[in-house]
Order: structure tokens, then sequence, then C-alpha cells
């Protein structure tokens, strides 16, 4: 039986993370070994976050009084917080990857600016492209200067914190698919 010492760390710890997160992906991590728990963590600690397995009760004080408080409904079973510091797609990209190879695990759900996301929102968040990938196709255009991507970014940003407002999204990503997803929604 856990102390109350304990229990208080441990749900100070995930305060701590919550505080500092963009995002949180609620998976299940029934199946999985602790080298796979492992393995998985270390996917997102490269790209900046952080996955940590906890009891539901502890979550769901942690949670309490934050923009997380939605995950609260998700968390039954046994489920581990995939967590996002420097950028919200790369912890969900990891998670939805290790799902694919390893057949293991599942994805619950995921806040993302105080709004939950279901289990098929999430993995659309998986397919965008993260921070660094944009970059880098930024840079590697060698177009624009610097002062120019950081302008070009921060209308992104801008525009995606208006996504709600929108009734479609499309990412150009890859032009043709663009174009198509465009005509669909005009015809």
């Amino acid at each position: 039986m856990a102390t109350k010492a304990f229990k208080s760390e441990k749900i100070d710890a995930i305060k701590a993370k919550i505080e500092k997160a963009q995002v949180a992906v609620i998976t299940e991590y029934q199946g999985l070994t602790v080298e796979d728990i492992t393995k998985l963590r270390r996917e997102i600690q490269k790209t900046g976050g952080d996955y940590m397995v906890t009891k539901n009760t502890l979550a769901k004080i942690a949670v309490k009084g934050t923009e997380y408080e939605a995950l609260a409904e998700k968390m039954t079973g046994p489920i581990a917080l995939a967590f996002g510091f420097e950028d919200p797609v790369s912890p969900a990209k990891a998670v939805v990857k290790f799902i694919k190879e390893s057949k293991k695990g599942a994805i619950v759900g995921a806040v993302l600016e105080g709004k939950l996301m279901t289990e098929a929102e999430t993995r659309a968040l998986a397919d965008l492209p993260s921070k660094e990938e944009l970059l880098h196709r930024l840079t590697d255009r060698k177009t624009e200067s610097s002062a120019e991507i950081e302008l070009r970014t921060a209308i992104a940003i801008e525009e995606m914190s208006k996504k709600d407002k929108y009734d479609y999204i499309v990412v150009n990503d890859e032009l043709e698919k663009a174009i198509k997803e465009v005509e669909d929604i005009i015809n």
C-alpha cells in the first residue's frame, strides 16, 4: 500500500508535467512490457516530451482544476499519459507509430488547448507534421530568410489558434492531396 507521502509525490509529479505540457495523450498500456514502455518513453523524450504510467485516482486528482481536467472522464483501466512539452504533435505521432509497429496498446484520447480529443482526432493530430519537420521544410527551401520563416510560423500559429472557427481544415502537406481534399469539400 502506497503511503500518503508517496501518493502526494506522484500527484505533484503529474501536476508538474501538466503545467509545462502543450498536449497530453492518454493511452492504455495493457499488454505492454516494461521494455515496451521504456522504448516508448525514450521515443517521446527524444522530441521533448515524456510518458508516464499512473494510477487513475492520482491522475484525476492532479488534473483537477487544470485545462487537462477533461482527461478524467477517459481515465479507466490501466492508463499512461504522454506529454508534449515542446511540440503538441510529436507525442501523438510517437504513440501512433509505436502502436502500429508493436500491435500493443491503444490511444484513448488527448487534450490539446483545453479541448478533449477523441481517439480519431488524436490519430489525426499524429498525421500532422511536427514543429521540427515544418521548420526543416521551410529552411531546406532556402527561399526565405530566418525572419521570414519566423513570420510565417507566427502566422500559422495564429491561424491554428482559430481552427475551431472553421468547418474544414486542409493541410497543404502534399499539393495533389490538398487539391483533392478541397475539391471534395466543394463538391
